[in-house]
């Protein structure tokens, strides 16, 4: 039986140079996009411990990343709250892949075209391991908490 090889990703390559132990789960997404709920249950998560990554801009148009989990929406009034902006709204979609170097459903908050300012939910303070997308539709990483908080510079908000 032949194994199945797991493309490199950035993020997962910056994992590697910073050591971190990682498990990459794979998924099925057979229309090029599947919602993050969905997405837990095919790699057989509970959908509290997988998050996902959304692009923000500021009026001034400067860009903020936050990784929520998948069953939650985005509260835009918080992060702006957080990020010290009077408002903060999405991205457009035909973004992403300029902003982040990444497409929409496979966008990782690790290797991003640059180190934007990074926010994850108080919801993941207390879990040991987080899954996030891997930089690919179709591949999930699950690391240490603490790890992705350290390689993003993240912080910890109240983000839903």
């Amino acid at each position: 039986m032949a194994k199945t090889k797991i493309p490199k990703t950035n993020a997962l390559r910056i994992l590697d140079s910073h050591q971190v132990e990682y498990e990459v789960r794979t998924y099925d997404a057979p229309d090029g996009f599947l919602d993050g709920v969905s997405v837990a249950k095919q790699v057989g998560m509970d959908p509290r411990e997988v998050y996902k990554t959304l692009v923000v801009q500021g009026l001034n148009r400067e860009h903020y990343v936050c990784v929520i989990p998948v069953e939650c929406e985005l509260d835009l009034k918080k992060a702006a709250k957080h990020f010290g902006e009077k408002k903060i709204e999405m991205i457009p979609a035909r973004d992403i892949t300029p902003v982040t170097g990444y497409i929409k459903g496979g966008c990782s908050p690790i290797g991003m075209k640059k180190l934007y300012r990074t926010a994850i939910a108080n919801q993941a303070e207390n879990m040991n391991l987080i899954t996030v997308s891997a930089g690919k539709v179709g591949l999930q990483v699950t690391l240490p908490t603490r790890a992705l908080l350290d390689i993003v510079k993240a912080d910890f908000a109240d983000l839903t």
